[in-house]
């Protein structure tokens, strides 16, 4: 995955966990400043929530609870797998940055 889809990403799960959260919860940070533990938070929480539709909508299916399709019950599944690879790929270079600035010299 190159930076540009990685970017791309980021900017949709941020924009995902934006809209999952209540307004009043928090107030906004000002300009510039922005709590990486939440934007982190809310990104996996968000892909557990897209794996936990994906896997209810599947177990709904099997038992036939559900009118959806075939079709619709694999969108939600690659919907959830891709989302937990973009995680992975995000997690995989923050992990590499750390690397590489832990091996700067002083």
């Amino acid at each position: 995955m190159s930076d540009m889809e990685i970017n791309k990403v980021l900017s949709q799960m941020r924009t995902m966990a934006a809209e999952l959260q209540p307004q009043a919860q928090t107030p906004p940070p000002a300009a510039g400043e922005t709590n990486f533990a939440d934007v982190m938070g809310n990104a996996v929480s968000s892909v557990s929530d897209t794996q936990a539709t994906a896997n209810q909508l599947v177990t709904d299916f099997q038992s036939g609870a559900t009118d959806a399709s075939v079709a619709e019950v694999m969108v939600a599944m690659q919907k959830a797998s891709l989302s937990f690879q973009a995680m992975t790929e995000v997690r995989n270079k923050l992990v590499e940055a750390y690397q590489q600035i832990m091996n700067m010299p002083i």
